[in-house]
């Protein structure tokens, strides 16, 4: 199953970069939302290798994804794969500089079963893929949006 989405976004490439790799604001953002996140290599590092293990609860039942960075192209390209749940998740991250100032991010994942009961959750996910993707395309919308806004008002990222 897969997800994807594009933003324009108002800010340089160096900007959004930086901002889709303050990795601590993730994990804080992960942690307010319910989930436990401990980072388990890469602790000051933001390169290929950092890798973490996120506990939370879906559809009532506790879950535990386990991920790292696996490829990192600054300011172009980030990649994250992991495990949950018997899923094997992968996470694209583009970045295009459409001029010096206005960036396209393009934000792409995909969940492929490798249990039987990876496959249930898949096809309960099916049923519901018009409403997650709006969910998805949202929640990306509103990141391109507090980028925009921190860039104007000069926050760093």
């Amino acid at each position: 199953m897969k997800f994807s989405t594009r933003e324009d976004i108002e800010a340089p490439i160096e900007f959004v970069y930086k901002a889709i790799t303050d990795f601590d604001a993730f994990e804080r953002a992960a942690m307010r939302r319910g989930a436990d996140v401990e980072r388990t290599a890469g602790q000051t590092a933001k390169g290929v290798g950092t890798s973490w293990i996120v506990a939370f609860e879906f559809r009532g039942k506790p879950r535990e994804l386990k991920g790292a960075l696996v490829e990192a192209d600054a300011p172009n390209r980030l990649r994250f794969e992991g495990t949950l749940s018997g899923l094997d998740v992968a996470l694209d991250v583009d970045l295009v500089a459409l001029s010096k100032k206005r960036t396209r991010l393009h934000v792409a994942t995909e969940l492929k079963p490798r249990s039987l009961s990876a496959r249930l959750l898949i096809q309960s996910l099916r049923l519901a893929k018009t409403s997650l993707t709006k969910r998805f395309k949202s929640r990306i919308a509103e990141f391109a949006e507090d980028l925009e806004d921190r860039h104007r008002r000069g926050v760093s990222a």
